[in-house]
């Protein structure tokens, strides 16, 4: 079942110190595979932590890890994913004359991968 979802890419610690070791090392990509998501939206999609989904939209799709954080933490519908070469691959090329691309509030479909 795909169902439609906020993508909220962003710098996080881990993936600040990772990058210190190197963008090709496994730390950083894992980080930066790795989407987190509610709880409650996790049951709903019958995911399990290290469950593998697709995350796609007109732009092009990705495929990562999910992880669950309780509500306090993230609200449903909501997910977050350090910026990174997934992250990327969802992202508009228009900058908006800013020279960064647009990378907030990225409307994705979410499903499962299964196998």
């Amino acid at each position: 079942m795909a169902v439609s979802m906020l993508l909220i890419p962003g710098r996080s610690s881990k993936q600040g110190t990772s990058l210190n070791k190197g963008k090709l090392k496994e730390e950083y990509l894992e980080v930066t595979s790795t989407a987190e998501l509610n709880e409650e939206d996790m049951a709903s999609l019958n995911l399990q932590e290290g469950d593998r989904i697709r995350l796609s939209n007109h732009v092009g799709e990705t495929v990562v890890t999910c992880v669950g954080k309780k509500a306090a933490d993230l609200p449903e519908g909501v997910i977050f994913m350090a910026y990174g070469p997934c992250s990327s691959q969802l992202m508009e090329d228009d900058t908006a004359a800013s020279g960064m691309p647009l990378s907030k509030h990225i409307q994705v479909t979410v499903e499962k991968v299964e196998g």
